[in-house]
C-alpha cells in the first residue's frame, strides 16, 4: 500500500484511539506506560515508512491548546486557576502537596505555558 494511505489511516483511526482525552491521563501516565504508547507509535512508523509525531509532542500540543482556550475563556470554571503574577509573563504555580494533583492538567498546564 501506499505511505499516505497508510498514514492517514494511523492518523484517523490509531492516533485517535490512542490520544482521546490525552489531557486527562497522560500526566499520571507511568514509565513504562509511556514506554508502552511509544513503541506503538514506533511500530506504525515502521510501517508507515514516515516519521510520526511522539505522544509527548501530541500530549504537550493538546494541553497547550486547551489551557489557552480555557484562559480566553472567562466563563470557564477553571479560568481562575490561571492567574498572571504581577509580571504579565508567567502563571502562578499551584501549590500541589501530593504527586497525583501535581501531574494532573492545570499544574501541568501552568507548568507547560510557563516554559
Amino acid at each position: 500500500m501506499d505511505s499516505r494511505i497508510l498514514c492517514n489511516f494511523y492518523r484517523c483511526t490509531i492516533e485517535r484511539i490512542l490520544t482521546g482525552c490525552i489531557t486527562a491521563w497522560y500526566g499520571s501516565c507511568t514509565a513504562l506506560n509511556r514506554k508502552a504508547l511509544q513503541r506503538v507509535v514506533k511500530t506504525a512508523q515502521n510501517i508507515t515508512r514516515t516519521e510520526l509525531p511522539s505522544m509527548e509532542d501530541i500530549y504537550s500540543q493538546r494541553l497547550r491548546k486547551k489551557s489557552l482556550r480555557i484562559i480566553k475563556d472567562p466563563h470557564h470554571p477553571s479560568h481562575k486557576l490561571f492567574c498572571l503574577l504581577p509580571s504579565g509573563r508567567r502563571y502562578r504555580s499551584i501549590r500541589t502537596k501530593t504527586t497525583r494533583f501535581r501531574d494532573s492538567f492545570i499544574p501541568q498546564a501552568i507548568r507547560l505555558l510557563n516554559t
